[in-house]
């Protein structure tokens, strides 16, 4: 009898750690509550407190304008040697924000990232204190870490207000 029950114990915690591993397969930011979550198949399976930019919750309309964006994206690249820690690329502008800018007669902007903090600082600065970013979302080094190995490119980025 002590075959069996050990054997199930180990499938139960290659499963568990199997699941910790997870790829998620979408990235969901809800601004006001600066908060990232990450999900498979429609089920969180990490949170996280979150930075956003300094020119405040309203979507980004223009370069320049220290926002964060807000609609569908996916992660489009990553840099692991990022000027903050690393960072993954978001798809913004997409072709709404294109269209949006040039019937304003202005540049979208780009280069949004998800990030951890800039290389200067120690890591354990609770990056939600307040929003510094010049539009991206910020995350602690550790949670960069951690989320770099859970989202892949092609992912789905979904920014709500």
């Amino acid at each position: 009898m002590k075959g069996p029950i050990q054997l199930l114990c180990v499938l139960l915690v290659c499963a568990l750690a199997c699941a910790a591993e997870q790829k998620v397969d979408r990235v969901l930011v809800l601004k006001k509550k600066h908060t990232m979550y990450l999900l498979h198949q429609g089920t969180v399976v990490k949170t996280y407190a979150i930075a956003l930019g300094l020119g405040g919750l309203k979507p980004k309309r223009r370069d320049g304008d220290e926002r964060t964006p807000e609609g569908l994206y996916t992660i489009d690249g990553r840099n692991p040697n990022s000027d903050y820690h690393r960072a993954l690329h978001i798809s913004y502008p997409n072709r709404v924000d294109r269209a949006r800018a040039r019937r304003r007669g202005v540049r979208p902007g780009g280069d949004i990232m998800i990030h951890g903090l800039p290389n200067d600082v120690p890591d354990g600065v609770a990056p939600a204190v307040h929003d510094w970013t010049a539009g991206c979302i910020a995350v602690t080094n550790r949670d960069i870490e951690e989320i770099y190995g859970l989202v892949s490119d092609g992912t789905a980025v979904e920014i709500r207000p």
